[in-house]
């Protein structure tokens, strides 16, 4: 769906901008981007949606992501991956309507557009460890 995709863009903007300022939430920080930026109608739900969610459940998003981090610690990741984490993160556990394969592949999508040539296969890595260790919130299983 290219709404979700727009969405899931115009998100990871949000989350950079707000940690970048660290002085709103993630909800205001979409507010002001909703005032100043052409954002399509049709792509502001789902943008509300994931940024809803991080917002809400961001202390065990990054609880669970830095588990899946070798050799690394969340606060050391740069921004822009440690935010398509989150979002990603986000629709794993929280969003049981996307199928993992499209949360994995638009996170790949995202690292690979705004972040370094190694964001891909780090983020990858990460949301692999993500996955192997199930989703119990909609039904998948600890392996």
């Amino acid at each position: 769906m290219l709404e979700r995709s727009r969405a899931r863009g115009w998100a990871l903007q949000v989350l950079y901008v707000w940690e970048s300022r660290g002085i709103t939430t993630p909800l205001e920080t979409l507010g002001q981007f909703e005032r100043e930026r052409r954002i399509r109608p049709t792509v502001r739900p789902y943008l509300r949606r994931l940024v809803e969610l991080v917002e809400m459940h961001r202390h065990t998003l990054d609880a669970e992501i830095a588990q899946g981090l070798t050799n690394w610690r969340l606060e050391r990741l740069s921004a822009i991956d440690r935010n398509i984490l989150r979002l990603a993160a986000a629709e794993l556990r929280h969003a049981p309507d996307v199928p993992p394969k499209v949360t994995l592949k638009e996170a790949l999508r995202l690292a690979d557009r705004y972040g370094t040539t190694e964001s891909p296969r780090f983020v990858n890595g990460v949301l692999d460890a993500l996955m192997r260790a199930g989703n119990p919130e909609n039904g998948g299983a600890e392996s």
